[in-house]
């Protein structure tokens, strides 16, 4: 059975894959409680007295409009961890699965007219647009044709308990009776944590040191995943108002607006928006 030292171990995406998979892999928790990974000695300290086959690197600093006030500190879990664990990964001879982003893009649109809606494949050139993505780019670049690098968008799951994501978030807001307002002129790319995880096993057994993205089949205006969501758990759609990406993020961090990411691996299935709050129920 395969040894997987995996960071992130107890978060949104990183319990639910320690859930699904820990029949077919023992896994190795790498917490924070116990190990500083931005601190090059205790991270070699830490490895070199385990045994394990791959690194799944989840943890992060992931607070998009936090990053612009606390540079350096992003900057040393994202990027300085990302190198110190690849260092002792060499070391050790075991491989390394490091989780990005889509927030490595612009989410601009393109063309001659500036009307384009930009399609971002593994094969597209990352142009991040906030501190956030900019620290994740630093580190897919620090190990980049060393490691796997799996880009991940929008992660959703049907419970935890921990922290709720953007999908349960809106649920719990709308049974609340609260009103929301949702960018009506952006796209987003949803996806479920259950496929990632399916993902990340195919990708375990066909290992690579290359770039791959798990992210929803397809992508969706936040205003328009606010309106599905209400229709699938039956509650009041009228509570959802458009706003445009400007006045929402209006002094806030970029993100980016058009950020339609795709899978490009055949091997691997991903359910669309609909499909996975169907599975919901």
């Amino acid at each position: 059975m395969k040894r997987i030292l995996i960071t992130g171990s107890t978060g949104l995406i990183g319990s639910r894959i320690v859930e699904l998979l820990g029949e077919k892999y023992t896994f190795i928790p790498l917490l924070q409680s116990e190990v500083d990974i931005t601190d090059h000695d205790a991270t070699a300290r830490a490895l070199n007295a385990l045994s394990f086959d791959y690194l799944l690197h989840l943890a992060a600093y992931t607070n998009v409009d936090g990053a612009e006030q606390e540079r350096e500190l992003c900057r040393k879990i994202n990027v300085d961890a990302t190198a110190n664990l690849l260092i002792q990964c060499k070391a050790k001879g075991a491989r390394m699965i490091h989780i990005s982003t889509d927030f490595v893009f612009d989410g601009k649109k393109g063309g001659a007219h500036g009307t384009e809606l930009p399609t971002y494949t593994e094969a597209s050139e990352p142009n991040p647009i906030a501190y956030y993505g900019q620290s994740k780019f630093e580190a897919e670049q620090a190990v980049k044709e060393e490691v796997m690098i799996v880009r991940l968008s929008y992660p959703y799951r049907k419970s935890f308990d921990a922290k709720r994501d953007f999908v349960r978030t809106i649920r719990y807001l709308l049974e609340q009776g609260k009103t929301l307002t949702m960018v009506q002129d952006s796209l987003i790319t949803p996806t479920f944590i259950d496929d990632i995880v399916n993902g990340l096993d195919y990708l375990i057994q066909h290992y690579s040191t290359d770039i791959y993205h798990l992210v929803g089949a397809d992508s969706i205006t936040p205003y328009d995943a606010g309106k599905l969501i209400a229709h699938t758990w039956h509650l009041n759609e009228k509570l959802i108002q458009p706003v445009s990406y400007a006045e929402y993020f209006k002094g806030k961090a970029l993100r980016p607006q058009w950020a339609r990411i795709v899978n490009t691996n055949k091997n691997i299935i991903m359910s669309t928006f609909y499909e996975s709050l169907k599975a919901f129920m």
